[in-house]
This record gives C-alpha cells, sequence and structure tokens, in this order.
C-alpha cells in the first residue's frame, strides 16, 4: 500500500453527509475520529460539492483522512480540480485523497476512458496550477481499461459495489503496487428476506444504469439475474447478517488483494449510522 498506509485497512463510506446540516457533519466526523476511524470516503451525487465537503471534514478534525469517492469530473474542469486539490493538500498534508470519477447520467458519443485520459491530460498540462505538496489522486474504475490507467496515472484505483472475485481481478490489473479500495455496503439484518429486500431497494438504481449493467456481466451475472436482482447477486454485492459474519465477508476483499476496505452501512436513516459505524470499528480497527 505504501503511500497509503496512514488509511488502515477499513474505513468508513457514506452518503449522510450529502444530507446533514454542517453543524452536524461536523460533530459526526469528530466522533469518528474520535472512535479510531482513520478515513472517511464521500461521494458527490448532487448534495454537496466535493471539495467543500472534503474542507469541511478536514477542518473539523486532527488526523481523519478525508476522500473524495467520487469528485466527478463533470462537476468542474480539470484546472480547477488541479487547484482545488493542491490547496488541500497544501493545508492538510497527507489528509486528502482525490477520488476522481466519470460520475453522473450517461453522455452519448462520450467515451468514459477517453474522457478520463483527456481530463488527467489537462490537469497535469505543463500551465496547470501548480502543487508545492503532492496531491494523492485514484481513479474510479472497474474495467481493465480504467483499471490500467489507474495504475499508470494516478497512484491505484477505488472500486465500487464489486465482489470479492472482481477484487481478485482488480489486483491482477493493477498489479502488486497500486493502491486498491474498494468499497462494500453491509447491512445489519439476519432475516434473509428482510435483508434481501432492503438490498434489493439499495441496489435498484444500480442494477439499471448501463455502466453497472455491464460491469455485472463481466463478473458472470446472466442478464435475469441483474434485471430481477436474484440472490446470488444481492448476496455477493450487500454483505448482511450479524456483525461477525459481515466483518468476516470485509476481510476476504483484503485477501482477495485490496489494500483498504471502505464500508458503507445501508438500511439506516441520514444520521442514524453512527453507532453502527462504532460496532464496525470495534470489530475492525
Amino acid at each position: 500500500m505504501g503511500a497509503f498506509d496512514d488509511l488502515g485497512t477499513f474505513g468508513l463510506y457514506s452518503f449522510e453527509f450529502e444530507q446533514l446540516p454542517a453543524a452536524r457533519i461536523r460533530e459526526s466526523v469528530q466522533e469518528l475520529e474520535e472512535q479510531g476511524w482513520r478515513s472517511f470516503w464521500f461521494p458527490e451525487v448532487g448534495g454537496r460539492e466535493a471539495f467543500t465537503l472534503a474542507s469541511l471534514i478536514l477542518s473539523s478534525t486532527e488526523r481523519i483522512r478525508a476522500v473524495n469517492a467520487i469528485a466527478q469530473i463533470w462537476a468542474r474542469d480539470a484546472r480547477s480540480a488541479r487547484a482545488g486539490s493542491a490547496l488541500l493538500a497544501d493545508a492538510y498534508p497527507g489528509r486528502h485523497v482525490l477520488g476522481l470519477g466519470y460520475g453522473g447520467k450517461k453522455r452519448p458519443g462520450v467515451k468514459p476512458l477517453a474522457a478520463m485520459r483527456e481530463y488527467l491530460d489537462a490537469m497535469d498540462a505543463p500551465d496547470a496550477p501548480s502543487a508545492e505538496t503532492p496531491i494523492r489522486r485514484i481513479l474510479a474504475a472497474y474495467g481493465p481499461k480504467m483499471l490500467e490507467l489507474s495504475r499508470d496515472r494516478a497512484a491505484g484505483a477505488h472500486t465500487y459495489h464489486v465482489t470479492v472475485a472482481h477484487t481478485a481481478q482488480a489486483r491482477e490489473t493493477l498489479g502488486p503496487d497500486a493502491f486498491l479500495g474498494v468499497e462494500h455496503p453491509v447491512l445489519f439484518e439476519s432475516d434473509a428476506a428482510e435483508a434481501r429486500a432492503k438490498a434489493r431497494e439499495h441496489l435498484h438504481p444500480y442494477l439499471n444504469t448501463p455502466f453497472n449493467v455491464e460491469k455485472f456481466r463481466r463478473l458472470g451475472y446472466t442478464e435475469d439475474e441483474i434485471a430481477h436482482g436474484a440472490d446470488r447477486l444481492v448476496d455477493d454485492l450487500v454483505f448482511w447478517g450479524d456483525l461477525d459474519t459481515i466483518v468476516k465477508k470485509l476481510r476476504d476483499h483484503v485477501d482477495a488483494g485490496a489494500d483498504h476496505v471502505t464500508v458503507q452501512v445501508i438500511g439506516t436513516d441520514p444520521g442514524d449510522s453512527m453507532p453502527h459505524w462504532q460496532r464496525l470499528g470495534e470489530a475492525l480497527l
């Protein structure tokens, strides 16, 4: 893992800060730092601007790492992304990780790999804003070509809603040195029918978007399994059950080659995940 050792083996991923007021975000991330969490990963899906939220998290804490997962390349041009991440790197050395991704809706005629390559070229252009402190950059990647780009043009890759088998494949593509961070949802529910119903509700958007559907096809799931959210697919994508069961399954990603696993608790209302985060911290940290 090298330069990413400071993240620890496990971190937290959450959409909650997209909706909570600033004061609640500040209180929550300070409590997570007290619990011993070393990294907090968060998306950019319309609720909060990625770099502003990173700044709030970093300014509210002393040690925790803030990871954009992801900052969408369509939300700002490449020069702005470089300038913003350079300032965060300078203000909070070693505590910000810029996770970049294609993100957002499908854009007809636009190829994600080409768009990402062009974006990185602009970020790294000779006349781009300077960065006195190194910017730690990873890319959201699933397929082999984007994983290769993550290896060659960034410090590594961040995956989202993947299986343990995908983690092993990603590690093979990335090689031994590139960073691999893996997100995985968990649900504290031991009744199989109830757990799978909640998991399907969470997975519904991902089972109906072209990029995710293609990802699941490559992993060997049939069209019918994807369309109906088959038990096999749901169980692979959402780890549910008691704490011991969930922890064991999360460690499978590490055994498969992940440097870091960031855990997303689902099935709770915004602001209600803290007890689960604490339980996970006691078991994983």
